[in-house]
């Protein structure tokens, strides 16, 4: 059987201090998953310790994941990036693989969907960041890209999401572009 360490890639310590950082950041943010308890967020977290390196990469990158809600039919605890901004450090990038191959020159670090991918999270849909938004008020000086229907992204699009002038806006790009206030929100079920 392997050790907690072996799962999850974290040490005992960093595992722990993980812990208390999202529950620390669940009772400060009751607002965002009412009706749930810790206690149970703790115990499916227990559960699955394999997510908690995801939820580690998603709190280095700076991403404040926290609980939003809970799926009925699944019984899974869903986590979002909660960071007022996008996270910068996942910023600068264009959408995806496909993008970042088409480009020439002043190729971006990274695509947004292959770091996704490689934390083992899921970039934010539509449907998510207008949820999201209905939680507080994200992405007020930044954006961030957002999962795009396949027909839009076989054309060569990709979309994006915002706040401004108090209301969430969902806008268009060529998939290969980046900027460095355009960073990704990440989703995780446990």
């Amino acid at each position: 059987m392997k050790s907690a360490e072996a799962r999850t890639g974290l040490t005992a310590k960093q595992r722990d201090e993980l812990l208390n950082k999202l529950q620390t950041r669940f009772e400060h943010h009751m607002e965002r998953h009412e009706g749930l308890e810790w206690a149970k967020v703790q115990a499916r977290l227990e559960a699955s310790p394999e997510k908690m390196r995801s939820l580690q990469l998603m709190e280095e990158t700076g991403g404040e994941p926290d609980v939003v809600g809970l799926d009925k039919k699944t019984g899974e605890i869903v986590f979002f990036d909660c960071s007022p901004q996008s996270p910068k450090p996942r910023a600068s990038l264009c959408y995806d693989g496909e993008a970042l191959a088409s480009r020439k020159e002043h190729k971006p670090k990274d695509s947004a969907m292959e770091m996704a991918e490689a934390m083992g999270v899921e970039m934010l849909d539509e449907e998510q960041y207008a949820a999201l938004q209905k939680l507080g008020e994200f992405d007020t000086k930044t954006s961030s890209w957002v999962r795009t229907p396949d027909a839009m992204r076989t054309l060569g699009g990709a979309l994006f999401g915002d706040r401004r002038f108090g209301r969430v806006f969902f806008y268009h790009n060529g998939a290969e572009s980046y900027y460095s206030a355009r960073g990704f929100r990440a989703s995780l079920r446990i």
